[in-house]
């Protein structure tokens, strides 16, 4: 689990880039609640898909 995954943070889901823009609004243990500009809240699976960061990659990668 990414430890810099954290509410606010800006994401994109890389299987799905028809859903646009996302926020994160929650994560609890490895189920993230992400808001996507164009598919809604979407409860993620953070252990089957890594969202990609949008932005400064806080990671520093």
């Amino acid at each position: 689990m990414d430890p810099f995954l954290e509410p606010g943070v800006l994401v994109r889901h890389p299987d799905q880039p028809d859903w646009g823009l996302g926020q994160v609004q929650s994560v609890i243990g490895h189920r993230v609640t992400v808001n996507f500009e164009d598919a809604g809240k979407q409860t993620i699976d953070a252990q089957r898909v890594t969202l990609v960061y949008v932005g400064d990659d806080p990671r520093g990668s």
